[in-house]
């Protein structure tokens, strides 16, 4: 990593505060001793493997959705390595067992296909449980409990006979939630599939937990997992992605033009299509430093990005001072989902990446230019 000054990289750029991931650190730290259980990063939220060498220290490993993702956190994170698909491509499963510690298959089948494999090569394997309990509320896209989802074993699939073959059970249901969700959810998992946990060595919770949040009741989620480690006497794991990083990075852009269409509209260098598509997809309004909401301010723009896609639109917001040509605007909370999900659509460039030290000075850790582009094609 290089020393910047700030007018020296050009915007749009991601910046990931070491302050803040710190803190968040410090937290998922103290709820596993406190809880004995482990806690894995979910590579699929935040992937900026420069800042791995820090995370390590707070961490026991990582969790991946393929064989790419687990090549990356063995090779950069260490510790224990994780995986989960919903099918394993046949033609990577011998690439991947080099990677993996953990292997989590998604249904009665794939355990046949793939498990005894992976058992003679040493590795521990798991099968994904679906509990059918939604917590979820205005996240459909997210709810692996929802009917005909495809994520996750119910028990009308669950084959007793391969119970001596599984060394856990998985289950992930959660998205952005509070520790009560989780303990309802368990509930629902012990109802169905508890008969089985003592045979378990390891119970993964997954992610979505919210954990590093202000008003998430860590008390409840420790007290949940020292129970279900004293009752099945077995390993917890923990998998969160957006609560390692949560509120620990920005997306600095800024305003290139401003366009009258019965109100004012800011065109900036930013795209929600490619530099942050969760706005759109989930979809949500990002926070933007010293904003409010739509007509609260003086001043109100609908923020809009560069590409040719009718539906570039991050949001409305208000200002105490107008905006003009050059403007900064500082898109905060974009560390998670961003980075790991940006695209080359219409040929926009991809954000650099830079990282805030403790003391506040800013390094540049990669930038991308036409080539980054070009290689994705042919």
């Amino acid at each position: 990593m290089s020393s910047m000054g700030k007018e020296v990289v050009s915007t749009p750029y991601f910046v990931v505060d070491e302050r803040r991931l710190l803190h968040n650190l410090e937290i998922l730290k103290q709820v596993a001793e406190e809880s004995g259980c482990k806690i894995l990063l979910a590579q699929k939220a935040f992937s900026m493997f420069s800042v791995y060498p820090l995370l390590r220290k707070y961490l026991c490993g990582t969790t991946a959705s393929g064989l790419y993702e687990a090549r990356l956190g063995k090779e950069e994170f260490g510790g224990e390595t994780h995986v989960f698909s919903p099918a394993y491509r046949a033609e990577e499963f011998d690439e991947l067992l080099q990677y993996v510690d953990d292997l989590v298959f998604n249904s009665p089948a794939q355990v046949r296909k793939y498990g005894i494999r992976a058992k003679n090569a040493g590795k521990s394997i798991g099968l994904r449980v679906n509990p059918e309990c939604s917590t979820q509320e205005g996240h459909a896209i997210y709810d692996p409990c929802a009917p005909g989802s495809r994520l996750g074993t119910t028990l009308e699939a669950f084959e007793e006979e391969l119970v001596p073959l599984l060394d856990g059970i998985h289950m992930h249901t959660l998205c952005e939630q509070n520790s009560d969700d989780l303990e309802k959810t368990v509930e629902a998992l012990e109802d169905k599939f508890g008969k089985w946990l003592p045979q378990m060595k390891w119970l993964n919770l997954g992610g979505g937990h919210h954990i590093t949040r202000a008003d998430y009741d860590r008390e409840r989620l420790v007290r949940l997992i020292r129970r279900l480690r004293e009752k099945y006497q077995l390993e917890v794991y923990l998998e969160p992605g957006e609560a390692v990083v949560l509120n620990a990075g920005d997306l600095v852009a800024s305003v290139m033009e401003i366009v009258h269409n019965n109100m004012e509209i800011a065109i900036l260098d930013t795209s929600a299509a490619c530099h942050m598509p969760d706005v759109l997809e989930m979809p949500y309004r990002p926070p933007v430093q010293k904003s409010g909401n739509p007509g609260e301010k003086q001043y109100t723009y609908r923020f809009a990005g560069p590409t040719c896609l009718a539906g570039d639109v991050i949001g409305d917001y208000s200002f105490e001072k107008p905006l003009t040509e050059g403007s900064r605007v500082v898109f905060e909370d974009m560390a998670l989902y961003t980075m790991v999900k940006t695209n080359t659509f219409n040929g926009m460039a991809l954000p650099s990446i830079v990282f805030r030290d403790q003391e506040g000075e800013e390094h540049l850790v990669r930038t991308f230019g036409y080539e980054d582009f070009k290689n994705r094609l042919s």
